[in-house]
């Protein structure tokens, strides 16, 4: 298994860089998100990030743009949501990432009323997305929502997704899955449904009320339980601890968590 932890945009990126590789993670997951991390601040560092990475010995995973509108109605907003992941895929492909995790469309506004429009504009965007990535041969991994986005929520949701792309793979996030699941089962039947699909995973905890990236143990996600599923089907690649504290030792807390769990005897 290798774990990663991810940069918080406002900060520095070189520093992020540093802070994390100085845990001894194996990798990084860069969040190309503004503004201290979008893809034109990232092109401009390419240099630096590649010094950087490679004097901690660390791999590196790109996260595609958080906070935009792929599905919008307004075709201006749409269009330019997609052009931005689009730049995003292509400076994230000179960094030679292990792969690149997508989040997938929100529904939002007068999308939420019309969600066969909202549906339809997130495919297509979709689509473009996959054909650009599997041209850059970057390995995309699509990720779980929580309920509030309304795509892509469930393990059904993504049936005909996977089907129709082979080339992607499940980024698997916990706390995604566990808000408004107390009892984990979406999470579970996720690493039920597609045990050779998931790709990669993002572990935080939450209370089930929203996506809040607390350190593992500081929730109630049932990790153990999740950890037991990942070891079942034999999930041996990355794990993002995508925790953000103040103080970064809960990072290192929550690596320490996930692997005495994974490593644990029945």
């Amino acid at each position: 298994m290798l774990y990663g932890a991810m940069n918080f945009p406002v900060r520095p990126l070189l520093e992020e860089i540093r802070s994390i590789g100085e845990m001894g993670f194996d990798f990084f997951e860069l969040t190309m998100d503004a503004p201290q991390a979008h893809y034109i601040v990232v092109e401009e560092q390419r240099d630096g990030i590649l010094d950087a990475l490679a004097g901690f010995q660390m791999a590196v995973v790109c996260h595609l743009p958080t906070f935009i509108s792929t599905a919008d109605l307004t075709p201006g907003i749409r269009e330019a949501s997609v052009q931005e992941v689009m730049k995003s895929l292509e400076v994230a492909a000179a960094l030679q990432p292990l792969k690149v995790v997508l989040h997938p469309s929100y529904m939002v506004g007068m999308g939420q009323v019309v969600r066969d429009v909202s549906e339809k504009y997130a495919f297509e965007s979709l689509e473009a997305i996959v054909e650009k990535a599997h041209g850059l041969g970057l390995c995309l991994c699509l990720e779980n929502m929580f309920p509030g986005a309304q795509w892509l929520v469930t393990p059904e949701d993504f049936i005909g997704i996977l089907a129709k792309f082979p080339t992607i793979n499940l980024t698997l996030d916990t706390g995604h899955a566990h808000v408004h699941d107390p009892g984990d089962e979406r999470c579970l039947h996720f690493i039920e449904m597609f045990p050779d699909r998931i790709g990669h995973v993002h572990a935080s905890d939450n209370f089930g009320r929203e996506d809040s990236h607390l350190p593992i143990g500081a929730g109630s996600v049932d990790f153990p339980k999740i950890a037991k599923a990942l070891k079942s089907i034999g999930y041996n690649d990355t794990v993002t601890l995508e925790v953000f504290s103040r103080d970064r030792d809960y990072v290192k807390i929550s690596r320490e968590k996930f692997i005495e769990m994974i490593e644990r005897e029945e």
